[in-house]
């Protein structure tokens, strides 16, 4: 019987490119590293992102970042096979869906958690769709999908918002900085024990920094209860998180050092044993960083992410190019992230406000859209 309070979710995300074989060969990875949960990303690029978003630099060249998803897009029976190649581990399914369609064909192959990553965290129509699941699946007598939700590139008026539309049974946060690399020392780890205070969820952390202990240890200190980290077979190989993400032996070491720490506290009691694993870290990686990486505890965008903050989470964008006098349809906007090149448009949460406008003046395909743009 599993003695630990902490869920350990290793992060494959697109990391087996589409294949089988790597990504069965990563859950045997994570399993054997220690993971309590193997976690997936459900990726259709028109969900994600607009065609001219930009592009990503790649070791063999810069392709458009649309066209990268694309080639990243599997089909639902390679997530069936997953799910029931992970249960076989003895681990738990987790995946991040993108969009409605991908949401919708997530829930109905039962995954253990679902997981909404930092930029869909203001996607307001994905959040109520994965609301009235949970709302129809607890009518009926069942137990509702858990849901863990990421808050990098968030305030905590963002993070409220997305926490009162999904609720709070079954909910858990990760405190998050959506940068990658994310410095160790810009994480603020002390907000976990007050998100936790103010909100009253489970909370811990989605961790993008290289070292493979620091963030994870001291979110464990500060009362965090889930530690998401990306695993990977290789950082040279080319999936699109790899450079950032743990090498196995490397993740079996957070793991250890975790589950260590954890004995500690029960060990020695919150008090002692923090100041106990304090002085430890504080040997490793000095006192100063430590401290700098605890930060104090108020709620607000890491330097490392404040530029991405508008561009990496949803924005509303043109699809077409349209004339002055035309009238919006469902097709003709979508909530998308803004990325490289575009403009951020307005909030997801005017989605339904914008259906039935009539364009004020020519806009171009991509655009983020704004409120000036209608009569």
């Amino acid at each position: 019987m599993k003695q630990s309070r902490i869920n350990i979710i290793a992060e494959i995300g697109t990391s087996h490119e589409g294949s089988i074989e790597k990504a069965r060969a990563l859950v045997d990875a994570a399993a054997d590293s220690g993971a309590d949960t193997i976690k997936f990303q459900w990726v259709y690029a028109d969900e994600i992102l607009h065609p001219k978003t930009g592009f990503v630099k790649l070791p063999t060249g810069d392709i458009p970042l649309y066209e990268r998803f694309k080639q990243l897009e599997c089909p639902v029976s390679f997530y069936k096979e997953m799910i029931d190649y992970v249960h076989s581990k003895g681990c738990k399914f987790c995946c991040s869906p993108f969009g409605l369609r991908s949401m919708k064909e997530l829930l109905e192959l039962k995954p253990d958690y679902v997981k909404i990553a930092s930029p869909e965290l203001n996607h307001y129509k994905m959040l109520e769709q994965l609301r009235d699941w949970r709302d129809a699946q607890k009518s009926r007598g069942e137990a509702m999908v858990p849901v863990v939700l990421s808050s990098g590139v968030s305030t905590l008026a963002d993070i409220d918002k997305a926490v009162r539309i999904v609720g709070r049974e079954e909910v858990s946060l990760l405190h998050c900085i959506t940068s990658y690399p994310a410095p160790e020392e810009e994480y603020n780890l002390r907000v976990i024990t007050n998100l936790k205070n103010i909100l009253g969820i489970e909370t811990g952390v989605s961790d993008h920094s290289l070292d493979p202990t620091l963030v994870p240890v001291l979110s464990l200190l500060c009362g965090g209860t889930v530690i998401e980290k990306h695993i990977t077979l290789s950082r040279k190989t080319a999936g699109l998180d790899d450079p950032v993400a743990l090498e196995p032996e490397q993740f079996a070491l957070m793991v250890h050092v975790v589950h260590q720490t954890e004995a500690t506290l029960r060990h020695y009691g919150q008090t002692v044993g923090f100041e106990r694993a304090l002085d430890q870290l504080s040997e490793q990686f000095g006192r100063e960083k430590v401290e700098a990486a605890l930060g104090d505890g108020v709620k607000k965008l890491a330097l490392a992410e404040e530029a991405n903050y508008g561009r990496t989470n949803r924005s509303l964008h043109f699809m077409r190019a349209m004339k002055k006098g035309e009238i919006v349809g469902e097709g003709d906007i979508a909530i998308l992230r803004t990325e490289k090149i575009l403009s951020p448009g307005i909030s997801p949460e005017f989605y339904d406000l914008m259906i039935g406008k009539t364009l004020a003046h020519d806009v171009e395909d991509g655009a983020g859209v704004h409120f000036e743009d209608f009569i």
